[in-house]
């Protein structure tokens, strides 16, 4: 089993012919995942590699091909705008990988999304994989593996990280998510954990958090209200200053709320096992599956 992609996963890219999106088409297709559109205002009746076809838009990308997930690979100015269209088209779940979007974008698009009643993971994000099934963004399909492991993350290249202590140990994974680090985002840290925990394919949920912000905090108070698998937690950042932003635009300490010490406190008290560096994951997740 999984979360959010899977075998019934149907995809369109937008912005297929940019050289990002047309970079990690390539590999989505090689991965294994039904890429069945790509749209391109003004490429419409193009193919991608001879084989996708391009539309002008994601509503007739929808109607011929019947894709029910987007990924989004246009610049900042017009992701928002990327967004709408595919909400607007009745995309049931949208991923938007492209950095760089001002705050007031998001702020704008995201009533829209809920009324249209469409998930949202990212912007700013790697995506998603479903290892062996189906992966949409940018997370490297080699690194992953098969398995029980539910994964979810604020970083990018920290998931790869500990994904790939999981799967050198021997470790697999049911679904890696990355629900990136803009202060706006679509999906949280408790919308993923509510998913893992009654997902009958993930057994221990592993979450990657950072410096800045409460929702690490927030996620603890979800683990311990009503969590019932395993838990293991990371903070980034616990040798950060304060006051100064250290990677992504949410990961600034204001006060005490958003230290690394005050996160590591709120895990510990929810009962989450807490690794000091990323390595850790794997004696503390083998320890959780083998009971």
């Amino acid at each position: 089993m999984s979360i959010f992609v899977n075998e019934a996963t149907r995809l369109v890219v937008q912005g297929i012919t940019g050289r990002d999106g047309s970079f990690h088409s390539k590999q989505m297709i090689a991965y294994g995942t039904k890429l069945v559109a790509g749209v391109t205002p003004g490429k419409g009746g193009q193919t991608f590699e001879g084989a996708v076809p391009i539309f002008h838009t994601v509503a007739d990308a929808v109607a011929i091909t019947g894709a029910n997930t987007s990924v989004i690979y246009v610049p900042p100015a017009l992701a928002a705008g990327a967004i709408a269209e595919a909400a607007d088209a009745g995309i049931q779940f949208i991923v938007c990988i492209t950095e760089g979007i001002p705050v007031l974008d998001m702020a704008k698009v995201m009533p829209f999304v809920r009324e249209k009643g469409a998930r949202l993971l990212g912007p700013n994000c790697p995506g998603l994989i479903t290892p062996g099934v189906a992966k949409v963004g940018i997370i490297p399909g080699q690194i992953c593996a098969p398995g029980r492991v539910g994964l979810v993350s604020r970083s990018g290249t920290l998931t790869y990280e500990v994904v790939n202590h999981l799967t050198n140990n021997g470790i697999g994974q049911s679904t890696c998510v990355g629900i990136g680090g803009d202060p706006v985002i679509g999906t949280n840290f408790i919308d993923v954990l509510e998913a893992f925990a009654a997902d009958p394919g993930t057994d221990v949920i592993v979450m990657m958090g950072e410096i800045g912000g409460t929702d690490e905090q927030k996620a603890a108070d979800f683990v311990k209200a009503g969590v019932r698998k395993p838990v293991v937690g990371f903070i980034a950042g616990q040798t950060a200053p304060k006051g100064r932003r250290m990677g992504h635009a949410g990961a600034i300490i204001s006060g005490s709320s958003g230290t690394a010490e005050e996160k590591i406190h709120a895990f510990e008290a929810a009962g989450i096992a807490v690794m000091r560096r990323p390595v850790d994951v794997v004696e503390l997740v083998k320890a959780r599956l083998n009971n």
